[in-house]
Order: structure tokens, then C-alpha cells, then sequence
């Protein structure tokens, strides 16, 4: 697969950069709160300088796709457990905290 991905940097440089705009949104957001426009651009600019950058070290053999995907699939389990959690919660079943410091 990463020889793949080397042999087709266009696909790479756009899996990089939906990777990275994803997880900036659902990471570095707080709240969903917006940014004046101007910073706004900034940012995504920003975002498609080092999607490049990144996808220099993919083709250069790191794996940055596949680590970024990890990070994706695991955003998206502890977002399927939060709505698990939600759902419970509705049906009146008692959820436990999975920290046992609380």
C-alpha cells in the first residue's frame, strides 16, 4: 500500500489533506466555534501548505496516511461510544464512568 500511495501523490496529497482537515475540526475546535473569516482562510491555507509538506514524507516511505487514518478510526470509536453511552443513558440503563479515579 505505501508503495502505492508513493506512485500516486495526488490521491496521497488529498487523503493528507481531508485527514488533516477533519481531525483539526473535531480536535482543535472547541465547541464548533467559528473563526472571523480572514483567520479562517488562514487556517485552511496553512492546512494545504502542510498537507503538502506532509505528503512529501509520505512518498519519501513514512507512513503518514496510515497513521492518520488510526487517528481517524479512533475519533470515531470514542464517537461511537459517546452516542452508545447517549442511547443508555435515554433507556434508563445506569452507565459507569469508564475512569475509576472519579
Amino acid at each position: 500500500m505505501q508503495q502505492w500511495l508513493s506512485e500516486h501523490p495526488v490521491i496521497s496529497y488529498f487523503l493528507i489533506l481531508g485527514f488533516t482537515i477533519y481531525i483539526f475540526n473535531k480536535v482543535f475546535r472547541a465547541n464548533n466555534a467559528k473563526l472571523p473569516i480572514l483567520k479562517e482562510i488562514l487556517v485552511y491555507v496553512l492546512m494545504v501548505i502542510g498537507s503538502f509538506v506532509l505528503m512529501i514524507l509520505q512518498i519519501d516511505k513514512l507512513p503518514i496516511i496510515q497513521c492518520m487514518s488510526i487517528a481517524v478510526i479512533m475519533m470515531l470509536m470514542l464517537r461511537g461510544r459517546q452516542l452508545y453511552d447517549k442511547w443508555k443513558s435515554r433507556q434508563g440503563g445506569v452507565v459507569k464512568d469508564a475512569d475509576p479515579s472519579k
